[in-house]
């Protein structure tokens, strides 16, 4: 019999390369189930940590959140062990995401907007591998502060020895 792991919120959370963060987000949204409770501490498990890296994996081949939780809804721990494990469900990512690459499959840059002004400026932050987010450098503040908390919230600190 193989041995019941458990972890905390951080154990959980290092072990799947998210923040504890993400994963309370998860919980709320309904991708993950809530954690047990033992005494005053919460336990996570198996099945935890499989759906954070199976999520992680269709993130990873753009598939958007309501689509990743329709598809794990149901699956068992096995099935959701094999997608974290990078055998992905069959078919293409989802068609909002694809329409962006070009025939080749590689990304196109997204289309001008009739009318608008030559020259903007526009400020590149990146979020996490391969997310960012573009903000308007005459953008008004409101949106300015958006796109900080934004960042606040979800950026990834960079690998040592990157950038």
């Amino acid at each position: 019999m193989l041995p019941v792991t458990t972890y905390k919120l951080d154990e959980l959370a290092g072990e799947a390369g998210v923040a504890p963060r993400t994963v309370r987000y998860y919980v709320q949204r309904g991708l993950l189930p809530a954690p047990e409770f033992r005494g005053k501490d919460t336990a996570y498990g198996r099945e935890h940590l499989a759906r954070l890296r199976a999520i992680k994996a269709l993130q990873q081949a753009h598939w958007p959140l309501e689509e990743i939780q329709a598809r794990l809804a149901g699956a068992g721990v096995d099935e959701i062990e094999r997608i974290a494990a990078g055998a992905l469900p069959p078919g293409a990512p989802p068609a909002a995401i694809t329409r962006c690459a070009g025939p080749d499959g590689a990304p196109t840059p997204p289309p001008q907007v009739a009318g608008a002004p030559r020259g903007e400026r526009w400020e590149r932050v990146e979020i996490a591998d391969g997310v960012e987010l573009h903000v308007r450098s005459d953008a008004p503040e409101r949106s300015r502060r958006i796109a900080l908390d934004i960042e606040s919230r979800h950026a990834t600190p960079a690998p040592k020895g990157s950038r």
